[in-house]
């Protein structure tokens, strides 16, 4: 992989076999095969350097790279699907994009700051690890950030209150609910105690 101004180029090899048995022994010596596809193109059937494509696995679906291929101008792509077994990656789907057209694509939401409510006893929940959304190439981030510092406990954030760059869109429902603070079971049965104990005194 080698990286031109701020255009990152991965190199790949055409593949011609496609047996099992082809595919193993790939894998055995550092590669990685892959199709590529999309933007009313044949798929291509590839195989790239295992160490350098697992770099840009780290930063995130939604990175646009140049896949450069023997024989043809550098494609411009971005990482469709990534296939894993048993935790090891195994196949690889490339998808040719053009700079001019939305692009739907799957992102990671990465959870930023200290929620109050959990110095108050309360434990932050995450229900969303990442979410589908809609751009142009060069306008994708690589993750969301939702700040949770401002949550106390019964709080909850959804899918609504995110903020994103103008021209992204969310494909999701405004109402789905990607955070919350809960007060842990042991609490809650403590202040029901305290409550009950409160009212038999009342009474």
């Amino acid at each position: 992989m080698s990286s031109k101004g701020n255009n990152v180029q991965l190199t790949a090899e055409i593949r011609n076999e496609f047996t099992r048995a082809s595919r193993r022994s790939l894998r055995q010596n550092g590669g990685l095969p892959g199709v590529v596809y999309g933007s009313n193109m044949e798929t291509i059937p590839v195989s790239v350097d295992m160490k350098e494509a697992s770099r840009l696995f780290i930063t995130g679906r939604s990175e646009v790279f140049d896949l450069a291929i023997p024989g043809s101008d550098p494609l411009p792509v971005l990482i469709k699907d990534v296939q894993k077994r048993r935790g090891n990656v195994i196949h690889v789907d490339f998808l040719r994009i053009s700079m001019n057209k939305v692009v739907r694509v799957t992102i990671p939401v990465e959870y930023l700051g200290e929620a109050k409510g959990t110095k108050r006893g309360g434990v932050l929940q995450t229900q969303v690890t990442e979410l589908e959304i809609e751009g142009l190439p060069g306008d994708l981030p690589t993750t969301i950030e939702v700040d949770v510092s401002g949550m106390d406990i019964g709080d909850k954030l959804t899918v609504a209150d995110i903020d994103l760059a103008q021209g992204i869109t969310l494909i999701a429902d405004g109402e789905e609910v990607l955070a919350s603070v809960l007060v842990p079971r042991a609490v809650e049965a403590a202040e029901a105690g305290e409550e009950q104990a409160e009212e038999a005194s009342e009474a």
